[in-house]
């Protein structure tokens, strides 16, 4: 049975609007001073997540009193889920499950339900994964009748950072955060699975007892004030708006838990080196490499487009690729490859291992280079500030499944680049839509001499509909 709300999937019933993207780069994250609790011993918290790369830990929630006292769920560089407490000279508890939960392209769903009342150890610390119970690698329990850091009176709690450590700052994406006070309940409670696919997906909750420290965070507003109004807004009722710190409109993101965005595939990277940002949708490579990145999602029918902008240096070079890279691409050029296509920043277009001539304009830093990719007709079509290349004349493409991709085309240079598949990490000027849930600066449809054709983001949602 599918868990993992992937790549490819598709949902049906309730929908999550919102996201919020985290960054550790820009120093993200959201504060709460707790009251009193309705009861320190029990509670649930259930979120869903969308990490950014592996390899570095990212706390999710924490809080306490100081940093020796401190309770916290993060996701460590390998994938797994920590849930731990630090109790100063005492000791301190810890529980992690087995599976791990490094997947860039898919969402997952995490509850942690506790209460520390229980006479038997393994009843008091529930981890359940994309709706199972799941077992665990480390299990230090809490001592009987522990009151952790999340409830006691007058603690801060921290989304998207550690308290007391400011070099813990999650990358990704969250979104339904719930916190209830004084309940621990099961996955019932918040998702459900699909009847058709079998997948996981997630349940209206608003009608759920949040207690007197619970919160729900739907992430549906774009200010930074800490009210109704602001992105830590509370719709729970009990207004428990939460502080922002360091994020600004455009991290509230549409890529959610029903539908999954493309981003660029951290995992896919052969870069020595390279920075990952605002979810996988900022890269800064590093020179001595000639070689790209992916996407997440890839197309084997359909209209897609995607923006990409040049933040700084050059050597740069955007298109498709037939299939995602292996080990023997690093020092690849995009369009070197046989079943690859590529326009960069010299006005040079390559595919099939050699250069395609055509009159394509060169572009550089704040550019923004739209790439059309056609697998109805195979045909791909690029344009510069919308500015459609080539007078219209698309590139032929071989059948097969494609994935956009980015990346350098001369060793000498490091390059920063942005990508859009239709959630933009960048605020736009124009914000024009697909027509149904993608923004992007430019036009969607081109037209030329001889083409007029509409493309669509890439998202789970479109894919549904127009794969």
């Amino acid at each position: 049975m599918a868990t993992v709300l992937g790549a490819n999937s598709v949902t049906g019933g309730y929908e999550v609007e919102n996201s919020l993207r985290f960054s550790r780069a820009s120093s993200t994250g959201l504060q709460l001073d707790l009251g009193t609790p309705t009861n320190a011993k029990k509670y649930t918290i259930s979120f869903w997540i969308k990490r950014e790369v592996s390899g570095i830990s990212g706390e999710i929630i924490a809080g306490g009193a100081d940093a020796s006292n401190e309770t916290f769920i993060r996701m460590n560089g390998n994938g797994l889920f920590q849930f731990k407490a630090d109790h100063g000279s005492a000791t301190g508890w810890q529980t992690t499950p087995n599976a791990l939960g490094r997947d860039p392209s898919a969402w997952y769903h995490y509850i942690a339900a506790v209460d520390t009342s229980q006479s038997t150890a393994s009843n008091r610390v529930k981890i359940y994964l994309n709706g199972v119970l799941q077992s665990l690698g480390t299990a230090n329990y809490p001592d009987q009748d522990d009151a952790v850091g999340f409830l006691n009176n007058d603690n801060v709690i921290h989304i998207g950072t550690r308290n007391y450590d400011d070099d813990i700052f999650f990358d990704g994406y969250l979104c339904e955060f719930v916190f209830l006070d004084g309940q621990t309940l099961d996955p019932t409670s918040f998702g459900e699975f699909d009847s058709d696919s079998g997948i996981w997906k997630p349940i209206k909750v608003s009608g759920l007892t949040f207690g007197d420290n619970g919160y729900y965070l739907e992430f549906k507003q774009a200010g930074t004030s800490q009210n109704a109004s602001g992105m830590g807004a509370d719709t729970s009722g009990n207004t428990d708006h939460w502080a922002v710190a360091s994020l600004t409109a455009v991290d509230q993101s549409t890529d959610t838990c029903t539908n999954n965005f493309a981003t660029m595939n951290s995992l896919d990277n052969f870069f020595s080196g390279s920075a990952f940002t605002e979810g996988n949708c900022k890269i800064v490579t590093t020179n001595g490499n000639i070689t790209y990145n992916t996407s997440t999602i890839g197309f084997s029918s359909g209209k897609w487009y995607m923006e990409t902008k040049l933040a700084g240096s050059a050597g740069f070079t955007v298109g498709v690729v037939r299939g995602v890279a292996t080990a023997n691409d690093n020092d690849n050029k995009l369009g070197n490859r046989a079943d690859g296509f590529s326009y960069d920043d010299g006005g040079a277009v390559e595919g099939n291992g050699g250069d395609l001539g055509g009159s394509f304009a060169t572009y550089e830093a704040d550019d923004i280079i739209g790439v059309y990719a056609d697998l109805d007709n195979n045909e791909l079509y690029f344009s510069k500030n919308g500015a459609l290349q080539n007078s219209g004349t698309g590139l032929a493409l071989t059948a097969g499944t494609y994935f956009f991709a980015v990346g350098d085309n001369n060793s000498s240079n490091s390059s920063t680049y942005e990508v859009n598949f239709g959630n933009p990490v960048s605020a736009l000027s124009s914000a024009v839509s697909d027509g149904e849930y993608g923004a992007f600066e430019y036009s969607t449809t081109i037209t030329g001499d001889s083409v007029s054709k509409t493309f669509k983001a890439l998202n789970t949602k479109n894919l549904a509909e127009f794969g």
